[in-house]
């Protein structure tokens, strides 16, 4: 089991495939693991090992991975791991695909490097707004108390502390409206239909970002399910030829 470690940190990766390298940030909040590939609705793991060189990981306090709760830059501090692991693995620049927190982390990616990402692909992003500010609150209570009954390392004043500063903003939570708007990086939206992942927020990243485009409809089908793997696919090739 692959491991790439820098200071305090522990990141479990895998890689699948050969070609372009597609770094993918997987679903799950704040348990965003491999395997969380599975329940997504497009799994670039399982659909584009032919095509592309997968990139995938276990985020910081996810499944295999460890480090510190970083309450100054928590946002930060993950985009630093998944820079680090593209270092460690020698690729400099890449394309990258991501579901649900994913989509945040890399808008994150987007502001700190985005000389190295080639285009982006945002599955289903998430985003807080007032119908869902509760549901968000419940995840991170549940994964504070799951942190806290697992590790000796943290109290639940600490977790508490990191959630809030990782959770302080609202819109796509990682980046302000500002580095949405000036995204120089090509992006490919494909909007939420549910409370986690609210159509709103898909549509106005897509709207504000000066090269993005939307997918949709795109799950609301298993028909267009499959035409949007099929168009990802694409989108991929196309920007990893740019």
């Amino acid at each position: 089991m692959p491991y790439f470690e820098q200071a305090d940190t522990s990141i479990h990766f895998e890689e699948r495939g050969s070609g372009p390298p597609l770094l993918l940030i997987a679903p799950g909040g704040m348990k965003s693991t491999i395997d969380f590939w599975k329940h997504a609705a497009i799994d670039p793991w399982a659909s584009y090992a032919a095509d592309f060189r997968l990139i995938a990981m276990d985020q910081r306090n996810a499944g295999q991975s460890r480090g510190p709760l970083e309450t100054a830059d928590p946002w930060g501090a993950y985009a630093r791991d998944q820079l680090g692991l593209m270092d460690h693995l020698g690729v400099d620049r890449f394309l990258v695909m991501g579901c649900c927190i994913g989509g945040s982390y890399i808008l994150k990616l987007v502001e700190q490097a985005p000389e190295r990402i080639a285009g982006a692909v945002l599955e289903q992003p998430i985003g807080v707004v007032d119908a869902n500010r509760e549901l968000f609150g419940r995840m991170q209570s549940a994964w504070a108390e799951e942190v806290t009954a697992t590790r000796d390392d943290v109290d639940r004043a600490q977790v508490d502390r990191f959630l809030a500063a990782m959770w302080a903003d609202e819109f796509v939570v990682s980046v302000a409206p500002e580095v949405v708007s000036s995204c120089p990086v090509p992006l490919l939206v494909l909007p939420g239909i549910d409370d986690y992942h609210p159509t709103e927020t898909g549509r106005r990243i897509a709207a504000m970002a000066p090269h993005a485009e939307v997918l949709e409809p795109w799950k609301d089908t298993e028909e267009h399910v499959a035409e949007a793997v099929a168009a990802v696919r694409l989108w991929l090739l196309r920007h990893a030829a740019q």
